[in-house]
């Protein structure tokens, strides 16, 4: 990616992006791993319905990243003459790849095809990447920013006008809402809440939207504004999109399990905030050294994320061991909980450290 500043050079890699999704990669390993679901601080769970904790910022984070990804790989490719159907193959391809790991995930360990769960976050991260992707090469900026507009738009007016079927009106509650119905009808096998699924299909709308936000900040990003009024635009976006976010939550409440059209838009304001301080303080002002954790981590992020799905089948006893050990030693139950969380984090830190300073990076 080339950034035209008199602070930073053309051919320097933008920092800032690489840690945050590390970071984001971290935080998703420590709050799907805790040493005891019973036992959990609230900031590391999930809102129970409408709201949201740090937990449910850690998701649109990820495709918020994933968006201006494409934006940055693809924009380099068309510069250099890469055909458009060779890049739509590849695109193809790679979601097809990301989504069976998905199923993988699903199955491992016992494979048992009639508990086999087709949604999922690997899954939603690949539909997400090829819709995204496609739309980047096929349409500018302000198509993109219109089709997200009309997502979220579209998602809202369906949720909460069209009366959900079986009920006299329409519905935001847990399994009765129409997003949980059309998983019902249309969804085989298993779903992860039995009625419904919070990766479901109606949702994955929105889901999209929350990565072509991300589109959008990366066309700021490679504008040929300099660095300092780069990171002011997108800071001024964010706040927007935070701000509106919140304001529509009062109508349209923020949710994670339903992807409301309000959670979209505030969990992208507060992801453009967060890149644009990290740009400022990594890339502007030069602060880099606690980066290499987050870069580490970044650089096989899918990976690492599979890795982590794996591996609690073979580290259970490790992890009731020490659980154990520590409420026996007098630790509190939530901080033995987030110990073993942290330590799971660190485990899985090695063969990315490894990768990395072996240079290996499994592209997925």
């Amino acid at each position: 990616m080339e950034l035209k500043s008199s602070n930073i050079n053309s051919t320097d890699r933008l920092i800032a992006l690489d840690a945050f999704r590390g970071f984001t990669v971290a935080g998703m390993m420590i709050v799907n791993n805790p040493g005891s679901w019973s036992h959990l601080y609230p900031p590391l769970g999930h809102a129970e319905w409408h709201g949201v904790t740090p937990t449910d910022f850690v998701f649109p984070f990820f495709l918020f990243i994933v968006g201006i990804s494409i934006t940055l790989a693809y924009t380099k490719r068309l510069s250099i003459g890469t055909p458009k159907k060779e890049m739509v193959i590849k695109i193809f391809k790679r979601s097809a790849i990301i989504f069976g790991l998905g199923l993988f995930l699903s199955l491992h360990p016992r494979f048992d095809f009639m508990q086999l769960r087709i949604p999922g976050v690997l899954q939603r991260i690949a539909v997400v990447f090829m819709v995204c992707s496609i739309l980047f090469l096929n349409t500018n900026w302000k198509t993109q920013a219109k089709t997200a507009g009309a997502l979220l738009i579209g998602y809202w007016l369906l949720m909460a006008f069209v009366p959900t079927p079986g009920y006299d009106k329409a519905m935001l509650e847990p399994g009765k809402n129409l997003a949980s119905w059309l998983d019902s009808v249309i969804i085989p096998l298993r779903m992860f809440r039995d009625t419904w699924d919070p990766e479901g299909l109606l949702s994955t709308l929105p889901a999209i939207a929350t990565g072509i936000t991300g589109m959008l900040v990366g066309k700021l990003i490679l504008s040929d504004l300099n660095i300092e009024k780069r990171v002011s635009y997108i800071f001024l976006a964010g706040f927007l999109s935070l701000t509106i976010g919140e304001a529509w939550g009062w109508i349209f409440p923020l949710n994670k399990h339903i992807w409301t059209s309000s959670y979209v838009l505030y969990t992208s304001g507060l992801g453009a905030l967060t890149l644009a301080s990290m740009i400022l303080i990594i890339d502007v002002f030069k602060l880099q050294k606690w980066t290499q954790f987050g870069i580490i981590y970044g650089s096989n992020a899918i990976s690492v994320f599979v890795l982590a799905g794996i591996l609690p089948t073979y580290t259970s006893g490790i992890k009731n061991f020490i659980f154990n050990e520590l409420m026996d030693a007098g630790v509190a139950p939530r901080l033995a909980s987030l110990c073993w969380a942290i330590m799971f984090c660190l485990i899985c830190f090695l063969p990315a450290y490894i990768l990395y300073r072996k240079k290996i990076f499994i592209k997925v």
